[in-house]
């Protein structure tokens, strides 16, 4: 009686098996730090397919894809469920890779959030890189009977249950404080003062009087102390030459008037605390009860606090009323808001530019924690 012949699985698929698998771990690893930032992503999907009925599950929604994303990593590259992680991959793959076309032919969601903030990929970037991926997922998936592993079904779904129990733990960890790492512009110790102000450049335009004739100086050299000269010139116009000038972030601060606090709240050069509710609408109200004690205690260390807010002048006094918040109030863009902190509403603190530290509203530092950072 012949014995049927056992065919192994080749080096190469086993390389490109392990890399794959690395790869959905990678990428699932960055999202998971930063669930919130993949729902954003999810609800830009769902406003752009019209699927507006399940904005309410994105978080949920995100927090499922993170976690199967993960899953079927690990069981690439340790060979769990080898005919089911296959073909959750190779489905996986055409759905991502027909969304991704999408986005790059058509520009649908400006940014896909692949592999989070950690790497940013162009849309056409991402589709190319899908279709490396589901490349290989198809040769994986060819290969599938040959991918074996000793360890008996029943600890391998045991194996598999665990991960996933312990996965969906730290995401939403992640999610209910703030991400472990940070891979936004606003993470703590980043400077976030503007660069190149000694290269920004002012040119003023004069007009002979008498022959009409326009020439533009780099102020101050021209001869504004000459009276004659200045007698014969008038002045035309003005214009600032910034390109020199390196910003560290896109957040511009208004008040209910238009003026510019930008640079006098993030370029403070003393202790400034920042609250963020990016919507005070969908602001949590028991975080809205934290806020207001952090006022009272940063009052009293005389430390100045500001809220950053997207929402309209009518909806900051109903909801600052209602909790009793006597805060100034400055106008940002929401999703600007949105990228400095993953919390609604949110406590950063800044010296002369610099974030030393940021909270969630679960846990706002007391009057003594606050106190803390004063001291050298």
């Amino acid at each position: 009686m012949n014995r049927r012949k056992i065919k192994h699985e080749p080096p190469l698929i086993a390389i490109i098996r392990v890399i794959t698998g690395l790869v959905f771990i990678f990428s699932s690893t960055v999202k998971g730090f930063d669930p919130i930032g993949t729902a954003y992503r999810v609800e830009d999907y769902l406003l752009v397919y019209g699927w507006t009925g399940l904005l309410h599950y994105a978080l949920a929604l995100s927090i499922f894809l993170i976690v199967v994303e993960f899953l079927i990593g690990i069981a690439l590259v340790f060979r769990l469920k080898s005919k089911l992680a296959t073909l959750g991959l190779l489905l996986i793959m055409v759905v991502f890779t027909v969304v991704t076309y999408l986005d790059a032919r058509y520009n649908m969601v400006p940014d896909c959030g692949c592999f989070g903030d950690a790497v940013k990929l162009t849309n056409w970037q991402t589709f190319y890189k899908n279709i490396y991926l589901i490349i290989l997922a198809v040769i994986i998936f060819a290969y599938r009977n040959r991918i074996r592993t000793k360890m008996p079904q029943g600890v391998q779904s045991l194996i598999l249950v665990v991960v996933v129990g312990l996965y969906t733990w730290f995401v939403v960890f992640n999610y209910r404080h703030l991400p472990m790492l940070d891979f936004r512009d606003w993470k703590v110790g980043n400077d976030m003062k503007a660069e190149g102000l000694d290269q920004v450049k002012t040119f003023v335009k004069y007009r002979n009087i008498l022959t009409g004739e326009e020439q533009e100086f780099l102020s101050p050299d021209y001869p504004w102390n000459d009276s004659v000269w200045m007698a014969e010139w008038t002045f035309v116009d003005q214009r600032i030459d910034d390109s020199g000038r390196i910003l560290k972030h896109g957040v511009i601060l208004e008040d209910a008037e238009g003026n510019d606090w930008t640079e006098a709240v993030f370029e403070n050069p003393d202790f400034q605390l920042v609250v963020v509710a990016y919507d005070l609408e969908e602001s949590n109200p028991n975080g809205l009860k934290a806020v207001k004690q952090v006022i009272q205690d940063a009052e009293a260390l005389n430390i100045p606090i500001v809220l950053l807010t997207s929402s309209g002048e009518p909806i900051i006094e109903r909801v600052l009323l209602k909790h009793e918040i006597e805060v100034e109030s400055l106008f940002a863009d929401d999703i600007e808001l949105k990228a400095m902190i993953r919390s609604n509403p949110g406590l950063m603190l800044m010296h002369d530019g610099v974030v030393l530290e940021k909270w969630p509203f679960r846990g706002f530092p007391d009057r003594e924690k606050l106190a803390s950072y004063l001291t050298p």
